[in-house]
């Protein structure tokens, strides 16, 4: 699933390829992901800008913003007068003849359409917890002594701190010296320290390398994702660690595969 970094690349890409044009129609091949009448809603509207909060890239528009979410798989492609592929199932014709196309295997992908005083103050940016960037360690620390669920858990949780997921919650651990199993509540104020101002420094790098390429997620805007070549844990099972040259150790987490260190990470 594409994550705070990748999602930064998509929107940045996007915003200097398709802003300052109008969309002219929009045409929705699976209706339970844009209903006709947001299709309809789209038409005429200028695309002014695009921005990003958590995982949701948001197309600020004339009147309206337009929130859409990748879900596990979700990518888009610009394309001119190409045959529409099995898995595009919305497409925005331009001004400029090219069409902006969004692809999703798995159709887990959303689009939510708000008025400009709606996008912030009603679901699902309402509910969202600060990035990392915008987040006080101290008040951070504090959100994890209300929680006994796993820290990693927690790290997921994006009531708490929006934009990480699975690959960049692992790095963050590691480099904050905690195991993903630990509860969330016995992290002490130098670790959720260490987590934010750490992981705004992981989160900052994968964005200049343009995100982690990584399984299924591809960016699909011609830009290549390297931060995968800096991984220090995830997906590195059975590998030696580059700090201490144990074995990467690989535990399920709520459902998620986690990668740590438990020498250099603490329990």
């Amino acid at each position: 699933m594409p994550e705070l970094p990748e999602v930064e690349t998509v929107k940045e890409t996007l915003k200097h390829q398709i802003s300052g044009l109008f969309i002219t129609k929009v045409v929705v091949y699976y209706d339970k992901m844009m209903s006709q009448a947001v299709a309809q809603a789209l038409s005429g509207q200028q695309i002014l800008t695009m921005n990003r909060l958590g995982k949701y890239i948001i197309f600020n528009l004339t009147n309206l913003d337009l929130i859409s979410h990748l879900r596990m798989e979700g990518r888009y492609f610009i394309k001119t007068d190409e045959p529409v592929l099995k898995h595009e199932h919305v497409v925005f014709h331009l001004s400029n003849g090219q069409t902006l196309r969004y692809h999703d295997t798995r159709k887990f992908g959303t689009f939510d359409l708000k008025t400009k005083d709606q996008t912030y103050t009603t679901p699902p940016l309402s509910k969202l917890g600060k990035e990392p960037f915008d987040l006080n360690p101290e008040d951070f620390y504090n959100r994890l002594k209300q929680s006994k669920k796993p820290i990693k858990t927690a790290l997921l949780d994006q009531t708490i701190v929006s934009g990480i997921g699975n690959i960049y919650a692992d790095e963050i651990l590691f480099a904050s010296h905690v195991q993903p199993l630990r509860r969330a509540d016995k992290v002490t104020k130098k670790e959720a320290t260490w987590m934010i101002e750490r992981g705004k420094g992981i989160l900052e790098s994968a964005i200049e390398a343009g995100g982690t390429t990584i399984r299924t997620y591809v960016s699909s805007l011609g830009v290549t994702g390297r931060f995968q070549l800096t991984l220090m844990v995830h997906q590195r099972k059975d590998e030696q660690c580059y700090i201490c040259g144990d074995q990467i150790q690989k535990v399920v987490v709520g459902g998620r595969s986690s990668f740590y260190c438990k020498t250099c990470q603490k329990r």
